[in-house]
This record gives C-alpha cells, structure tokens and sequence, in this order.
C-alpha cells in the first residue's frame, strides 16, 4: 500500500510541479502551493525527528517511507517563491526570501542535501545512524528558517 501511495503521490507531484510556474496566475496560487508542500515535507520529517527524539517507537520502514515522501516534497516547494508572491494571503516569507534570493537558494539545497543524507542513514536501519543526521537537517531547516521564515503569518 505504502509503494502504491508514494508511486501515485510521485506522479502527482512530478505532474503537477513540472509546469507548476505556469500554475500561479495569482499570487494566492503560489502561496497555497508552496504552504502544502512545505506542509508534507514537515510532517514527514517530523515523524522520523520524534522517532529520533524517542517520542515514539523507532521503526526503520517507516522512517524510510516517510523519508522517502520528505525527499520528494524538499524539491516542490521553491518554484512557488515566485516574484509578486510576496504579497496575498497570510503567509510567513520574509521580504529577504526575495531581496537574498541567492541565499535563500543555497540554504534551501543545503536543507535538501541533508534531508538526502537522512534518506541513506536511515537506509541503514539503526536508531544510531539515524539520530545525527536527523539534528543536521534539523539545522539546515533551521538555518533557513532564522533568516527567511517570520514568527507569524502576515500578508506582508
């Protein structure tokens, strides 16, 4: 079920990012996009960050599932940081994702990165491998988040 569910999520989101520029013919657009995918990338992360945290129980398949959903959603979300979505719906970009855009760029694949190298770590199947490289995506999250993500949605 859970390969189903990840071929079809796949198809979808490969669907449906490829001319996803071309998608936002409003400003709202690209904004409700990119909250979605930063959404499943964030819940998924989150469920292999408890089991790294010991807040729930470690199960390797489903840290390799969920991360397997993180990795994919990592790629979707930046082709909606398009100009003029600065402004419209409540949402928490700084000005700086746009005036430091090359910044923002590299923290965003710097986070990418580190979510591929949680990927391989859990792929070994240990809790031991998979603690570390969960706190340096963590921090690369964080690393973009302190710079580019307000505490509060505003519609800017």
């Amino acid at each position: 079920m859970n390969r189903r569910l990840l071929a079809a999520a796949t198809f979808v989101v490969a669907w449906v990012s490829l001319p996803a520029a071309a998608q936002f013919q409003k400003p709202e657009d690209a904004i409700k996009y990119r909250q979605s995918a930063l959404t499943v990338m964030s819940t998924h992360f989150g469920r292999v960050a408890a089991m790294a945290a010991g807040r729930i129980p470690y199960d390797a398949k489903a840290a390799s599932d969920n991360l397997a959903i993180a990795v994919m959603a990592s790629r979707l979300p930046f082709v909606a940081f398009v100009e003029g979505s600065d402004k419209g719906l409540p949402n928490r970009a700084k000005p700086e994702v746009w005036s430091q855009n090359a910044k923002f760029k590299e923290l965003a694949e710097k986070m990418q990165g580190e979510l591929a190298k949680l990927d391989t770590a859990a792929k070994a199947g240990t809790l031991d491998a998979l603690k570390p490289a969960v706190a340096a995506t963590g921090a690369a999250c964080k690393a973009c988040h302190d710079d580019f993500r307000a505490e509060k949605y505003s519609a800017n």
